[in-house]
């Protein structure tokens, strides 16, 4: 019988006990925090298409560590850092996610296609309701997105690393993405993480900042549908052709982003049956999952022990909460241009989180006033808060790249 050591039988215990005690650690904390999130995923209070396969990924991946040589321990998952081609084309072959990463993920082409996705479940027609009052509270809603960049940049962070973790005020998780590829690739595996945490809370704690900044008499404002437009399938397609060819010539930078999301617009108002299938449901669940998973094994224990995570987690939770403010700011500041005839609740909707914050808005709403149907003006507000998070992305992109 040959001699068999235990302990390199079973590799990732082995490589836990052969590691630094700090990482070791690390990588226990994590396991726990992924199997928590799928858990929290499957029950609900965080979003499920994300949390579960990131939980999942997070625990298999620090759980998973193998002794790659005699000096060397890693994963057989992703390497993110591989960019010379030879260690490239070594690591596809081994890697049994580093194609969907390589040719998805580093380059941005994922933050598209969640995005053409999320273009065609989008109406632009609950935007064109009341555009000027919609963009108004979007603008407002921005506030963490702007006021985060001096705060970072105070906090020790450089321009374009301040720009790219300012971006999850505008609560648009491919737009944190494509915004930290551009400007900041060394982090931006811990700024994505980051904001897609973040994002999944908005369901948990926006409530809290709309009844702590809102009165109940406030909340329970009725508005009036019976004064909402209707508004034609051409007119729809015009405003999005334009607004897309527009906005690309303005910053065409993140032409890709607009192009994709306005796309999916208008495939879903000319009714392309097959296309608007395919785009609703294989294509945008299907990115939507597999970004979870790449972000949960991209949560290795040594990229969160990376320094500056902590300034990065603080920073991404006062973008979204400056955020939520600013639109509840912009909320009232339409109550009070409209002759307090408009739900400031309306304002948190602003935060681009689509449709989470418009959903947000309404079960608040319906919790005081059962017949109060706020849902058509805050998704209008939502949809213009996609823009505008992607106007402000692509101004600190253009900026500071």
């Amino acid at each position: 019988m040959p001699n068999i050591d235990i302990l390199y039988l079973f590799q990732g215990i082995a490589t836990l006990v052969a590691s630094d005690p700090t990482i070791a650690i690390a990588r226990i904390v994590l396991i726990g925090l992924g199997i928590l999130f799928v858990f929290l995923g499957v029950k609900g209070t965080l979003e499920p298409l994300i949390m579960i396969p990131m939980g999942v990924g997070m625990a298999s991946v620090n759980a998973g560590v193998l002794f790659l040589s005699a000096s060397t321990m890693g994963t057989i998952f992703i390497d993110p850092m591989a960019t010379d081609v030879t260690k490239l084309m070594e690591v596809l072959q081994i890697d049994f996610l580093q194609p969907i990463y390589t040719f998805t993920f580093s380059n941005g082409l994922i933050a598209c296609l969640v995005f053409m996705g999320i273009g065609v479940i989008t109406d632009i027609g609950y935007m064109l309701i009341a555009p000027f009052r919609s963009m108004v509270i979007a603008v407002c809603a921005e506030l963490g997105t702007v006021l985060t960049f001096p705060i970072a940049v105070a906090m020790g962070l450089n321009y374009k690393e301040a720009a790219s973790i300012a971006m999850v005020g505008g609560a648009d998780g491919p737009m944190v993405l494509y915004t930290s590829l551009m400007l900041c690739k060394d982090l931006f595996v811990p700024i994505t993480i980051v904001a897609y945490l973040y994002l999944s809370l908005c369901y948990a704690g926006y409530p809290y900042l709309i009844r702590l900044l809102i009165p109940k008499e406030l909340r329970g404002i009725k508005m009036d549908l019976t004064k909402i437009p209707n508004v034609s399938k051409t007119e729809k397609i015009a405003f999005a052709i334009i607004t897309n060819t527009v906005l690309c010539l303005l910053f065409p930078v993140a032409a890709p982003l607009f192009m994709s999301f306005f796309l999916g617009v208008i495939i879903k108002e000319s009714e392309v049956t097959r296309v608007i299938d395919f785009l609703e449901n294989t294509l945008l669940f299907g990115s939507t999952f597999f970004l979870g998973l790449l972000l949960g094994v991209l949560c290795e224990a040594n990229t969160i022990l990376n320094p500056k995570v902590v300034i990065l987690l603080v920073l991404g939770i006062t973008a979204l909460l400056l955020s939520g403010i600013g639109g509840v700011l912009g909320g009232y500041l339409v109550y009070f241009a409209t002759g307090k005839k408009y739900n400031p609740v309306i304002g948190i909707a602003g935060v681009s989180c689509v449709p989470t914050t418009a959903k947000v808005a309404q079960k608040e709403v319906f919790a005081i006033n059962k017949r109060a149907m706020i849902i058509p003006y805050a998704m209008g507000a939502n949809i213009s808060g996609v823009i505008t998070s992607a106007i402000l992305a692509a101004i600190y992109v253009t900026l500071l790249r």
